[in-house]
């Protein structure tokens, strides 16, 4: 490979959300016209284009492939998250990590806020009568006014509020740092628990937009779900395991909630003969919350500006983990 072949940027043949990573390498393309973006269609490519680009992008790396990337500055994660990724291995290699923080922010929002008016205003009553042909009014909710807890006050977390604001209602943030305040009416800590049970007990909407670690990890457990009221109903975007499945489906039985939409579960994927799956009043998605067809457009923004970094010898890159 000569000189001019050389990769600026390399996008390894990883697929998100349906969403062709041929697209990807064409959107960066286009957003860096003066860089020579490749995408590496096998593992044969990925570990010969790694050696030469300074920077890679996926949603994943081998630890075993950086010992051999030598030129290798940055690997951009298209997810979020970045748990799953070998960071002890990217750090010991000099390798920079970032994320797709708030990339996710405005169609996650718009879907919690489609999952809680869907129960405001009973939508999927309306769908179970129109499939007998039947027309029979039913009681409905308002949203105004009511109280909306959102756990994690992230980028997402932010965005969500953001579109919450419209509709009048109130709003309870939790977060680590709640000294740092937040865009929600009242901020609690997560080592609050007195705070927290109060925010859950006056809530309507609870909203999981929190990543999983080892404080969040069950913290809507049997005793969480015995402070909300019957008329609370549970929006978990986040990730499965921040919710006790076994105290949610207690709660369900019991009628100790009014229900819950799902785009993420524990298990994920959730198996076709769980119990879940029987309930009218949960709404479950295949963790399918962050598809949008502007993914790429927005992460391209992110690696076009690191890029530009990069090259001027910084070394603070937007979205650094």
């Amino acid at each position: 490979m000569s000189a001019d072949d050389t990769p600026d940027v390399v996008v390894l043949r990883q697929k998100i959300h349906g969403l062709s990573a041929d697209e990807y390498a064409e959107t960066l393309r286009e957003r860096l016209p003066d860089k020579n973006v490749v995408l590496a269609r096998t593992p044969a490519e990925e570990r010969e284009l790694l050696k030469q680009t300074p920077v890679a992008t996926g949603f994943n790396i081998d630890a075993d492939v950086l010992a051999e990337a030598e030129n290798l500055d940055l690997f951009a994660c298209v997810f979020a998250g970045t748990g799953h990724l070998p960071m002890e291995a990217l750090n010991e290699h000099g390798v920079a990590v970032t994320n797709a923080s708030g990339v996710h922010g405005p169609n996650i929002a718009e879907q919690v806020v489609g999952a809680i008016l869907s129960f405001a205003r009973r939508f999927h009553v309306a769908w179970r009568q129109k499939q007998r042909n039947e027309w029979r009014s039913y009681p409905t909710h308002e949203l105004q006014g009511s109280t909306v807890t959102v756990i994690g006050l992230g980028a997402i977390g932010q965005a969500i509020v953001d579109r919450l604001d419209p509709f009048g209602v109130d709003t309870i943030g939790v977060r680590y740092t709640p000294e740092k305040g937040g865009p929600t009416d009242e901020v609690v800590g997560f080592d609050d628990e007195a705070g927290f049970h109060d925010a859950l007990a006056r809530s309507k909407y609870v909203v999981v937009a929190c990543p999983l670690t080892d404080t969040t990890r069950g913290i809507l457990d049997s005793d969480a779900f015995k402070t909300m009221h019957p008329d609370t109903v549970l929006v978990n975007i986040g990730r499965g395991p921040v919710v006790d499945t076994d105290a949610l489906l207690d709660a369900l039985r019991g009628n100790a909630i009014r229900g819950a939409a799902l785009d993420v579960t524990d298990p994920e994927p959730l198996p076709d003969d769980h119990e879940l799956w029987n309930f009218d009043n949960v709404l479950i998605t295949p963790h399918n919350a962050g598809h949008t067809p502007k993914y790429w457009e927005r992460m391209a923004d992110i690696i076009a500006e690191n890029v530009e970094r990069l090259g001027k010898g910084k070394t603070e890159l937007q979205n650094q983990v």
